[in-house]
């Protein structure tokens, strides 16, 4: 095993850690679809070139992956705060405290060949990963490839060193790089005119002033920043934040492409004007990038967007010098990277599945038992007992159900009962889940979209086997037999959701 990378602020003068701020990447990723969208968007992007910041993400790379036929984004959301007066920082936008110098949030954003469709990949934070060698920014010193956290690689070796990360430990290519800072993501909101977004429960945070009723409730862009930057709503810390910032986004792409909101050439320009104040990004992004870019988004829609988070095995990996990380699902993880470097819908739909707003395809398996890799499952901690999550979310994952392997908790933490939500559309899929969890309560959740949810309480006992296939099936010829030794074994499913799933109903 390589050695642990050197942890930042061991030979440099460094300020207090902060506690884990929101997804910044939100503004940058609005912006390009607002100039898309709306009227008059390339005639905008000309001018865009020359006014956004650059930053040097490629330099020094050494080798790289291959390059393929899809463009894929890094969109790094910082934790630079300079410019940003502190009564600012801790009241409206309540951020108290000192930079961290590192990436807040990691996103990979995949545009397909052909446009109308993009994969978001959410990256943990503290994912424990291999940081290849390089040269520290503080020091000079050269520091060997090591393991550390991903959002440490910023500090040490800035942008190019967290290209070079992320590609390391993906295979994927990164095509280029976007980062942005937190202030422009209310204003980009505010310019909207708000973004409504929905919870089943109360949602309070008082880190990061959250206070949010059940229902549908619209939020200006101070009150998007606290939705989506919180961390204390529940035991599920940044792996929960990763889920809202998700839900977040659906939903503002569904109401930017259905409420011709961006078709008004003044709001326009106000986002536009905004978004550029902060965004940084590679220097090879040119005007002509961006106007392809814009050609590709343009057709971009809720059901054609798939949102994922890189699986986990590991919640609470202990690392000396590091504390508490998150270790990838070596077999998931590959899926996801495989899925995203062959350009394929991570919800394995394919990209001509109907037009938006269409009704669902046909449930996988409809005509008999639904295999439980093609059903995708949310697991929540209901009984508040530590470490259930996790072991409800292994638990299915080793009998075969494709787990988002990003448990969280369903707060209270005083169920006794086992549920499961599912949306009536899919009530083939959960006579398998049930069968798995014959104890549990199955409660009809309208509009839950194809990922359920298992709630666990103090009720659990384990997932039971489930039946397996017929033993009485025909002995295969030898030619058939050498067939299917030869044939590659089925890829692991990914847990994936479309952004019409997730935004309200």
């Amino acid at each position: 095993m390589p050695p642990t990378a050197a942890r930042p602020g061991t030979d440099r003068k460094r300020t207090p850690p902060v506690r884990r701020r929101w997804g910044r990447w939100l503004a940058a990723s609005l912006s390009l679809a607002v100039l898309a969208t709306a009227c008059g968007g390339n005639a905008l992007l000309a001018g865009v070139g020359d006014a956004i910041g650059r930053v040097d993400a490629f330099g020094a790379a050494g080798e790289r992956p291959p390059d393929d036929a899809v463009t894929t984004f890094l969109v790094a959301g910082t934790d630079d705060r300079e410019g940003i007066p502190a009564d600012t920082l801790k009241g409206l936008l309540h951020a108290g405290g000192e930079s961290c110098h590192c990436t807040d949030t990691l996103m990979i954003v995949q545009l397909s060949e052909r446009g109308g469709r993009a994969s978001v990949v959410s990256v943990p934070r503290d994912s424990y990963v291999v940081i290849p060698a390089h040269r520290d920014l503080a020091t000079g010193r050269e520091v060997p490839e090591g393991h550390g956290k991903v959002n440490a690689a910023y500090g040490m070796g800035g942008p190019s060193l967290t290209v070079r990360t992320v590609e390391r430990n993906t295979g994927l290519r990164i095509d280029h790089y976007l980062q942005v800072d937190f202030l422009s993501f209310v204003s980009t909101v505010d310019a909207l005119g708000g973004v409504e977004v929905c919870t089943a429960k109360p949602l309070k945070d008082q880190y990061s002033g959250l206070d949010l009723p059940a229902g549908t409730t619209r939020l200006d862009g101070a009150g998007a920043l606290r939705y989506v930057r919180a961390r204390h709503v529940d035991g599920s810390s940044d792996l929960g934040r990763m889920q809202r910032q998700q839900k977040f986004l659906a939903q503002l792409l569904r109401q930017a492409t259905g409420s011709g909101t961006l078709l008004n050439p003044a709001k326009l320009s106000r986002v536009t004007e905004t978004v550029l104040r902060s965004v940084k990004a590679d220097q090879d992004l040119s005007t002509a990038d961006l106007v392809e870019l814009a050609t590709r988004l343009k057709d971009l829609s809720p059901a054609t967007a798939d949102f994922a988070t890189v699986p986990l095995a590991d919640v609470n990996h202990q690392v000396e010098g590091w504390g508490s990380t998150v270790l990838w699902d070596p077999a998931g993880a590959k899926a996801l990277f495989d899925a995203v470097r062959a350009g394929r819908p991570l919800t394995g739909r394919a990209p001509d599945a109907g037009p938006p707003g269409a009704a669902p395809p046909a449930e996988p398996g409809r005509s008999g038992a639904v295999p439980p890799a093609q059903i995708r499952i949310q697991v929540l901690n209901g009984a508040g007992t530590a470490g259930l999550g996790a072991r409800v979310d292994g638990d299915l994952r080793k009998a075969g159900f494709a787990t988002t392997g990003a448990p969280s908790n369903a707060g209270g933490g005083s169920a006794t009962r086992t549920v499961v939500r599912y949306d009536p559309r899919w009530d083939e899929s959960v006579k398998t889940v049930a069968a798995a969890l014959p104890y549990a309560e199955l409660v009809q959740a309208p509009g839950l979209g194809a990922t359920m949810q298992v709630i666990a309480a103090a009720d659990y006992t384990g997932v039971l086997p489930l039946p397996s296939a017929p033993s009485a099936a025909p002995t295969p010829s030898p030619a058939s037999a050498a067939a299917s030794a030869s044939a590659p074994a089925p890829a692991t499913t990914v847990a994936a959701s479309t952004g019409a799933e997730i935004s309200c109903p």
